[in-house]
């Protein structure tokens, strides 16, 4: 569960919000509201007031690099640092790689051969294999048709359900939204609004 306490940052007004266990809450709103600088301020990446708790303990009592682990950033253009996807991981879950379209010899593969769509599956992959209890995602499915859409929200919803884990969930797509997110909250006027006044 992860607790969100007066955080201000950015040009919103300060932002409550709990995400329990196995939850999903989905984030809308127009480019440029600060949507990703919200993801990228539970991250720990930005500055911000207030408090961010992760089963009731503070971020600032974690190492920042213990919490990107627990509290893991999907960002909407992941960085990749070596030559081949191989290198980036340091555990394969063989199945997870199957139902988002890999076979066993993606870890081969030369990053700077992937799509666009590849890089967003593989990334994906990347975060999960830390094991996190919160996953903020920034447009996961983006880049994906509608075949890897669904089976990247399949995949997560599962990941929740067995590990019980928290999700953020940003999105322009509502109708996603809707399939994957228990509550919707949108960006409007420098406030964080739910449910209806997202419309």
């Amino acid at each position: 569960m992860v607790k969100i306490k007066g955080l201000k940052y950015f040009n919103l007004e300060p932002v409550n919000l709990q995400v329990e266990d196995s939850e999903c809450i989905g984030l809308t709103g127009p480019s440029g509201s600060g949507k990703s600088l919200f993801l990228r301020a539970l991250a720990d990446l930005d500055e911000y007031r207030g408090s961010v708790l992760l089963n009731d303990i503070n971020c600032r009592e974690f190492k920042p690099p213990e919490w990107r682990k627990q509290v893991g950033l999907l960002p909407a253009e992941s960085p990749w640092w070596f030559d081949t996807v191989g290198e980036h991981f340091n555990h394969i879950e063989r199945s997870w790689f199957e139902r988002l379209g890999f076979d066993k010899t993606v870890t081969g593969w030369q990053v700077s051969q992937l799509s666009s769509g590849e890089k967003q599956r593989l990334a994906l992959l990347r975060l999960l294999a830390n094991r996190p209890k919160v996953l903020l995602l920034d447009e996961p499915s983006s880049n994906l048709d509608e075949e890897f859409t669904q089976a990247v929200e399949n995949l997560l919803n599962d990941y929740k359900q067995q590990t019980r884990a928290s999700l953020i969930w940003v999105s322009h797509d509502t109708r996603q939204l809707e399939r994957v997110a228990s509550s919707i909250y949108c960006i409007k006027e420098n406030k964080m609004i739910r449910g209806q006044g997202c419309k």
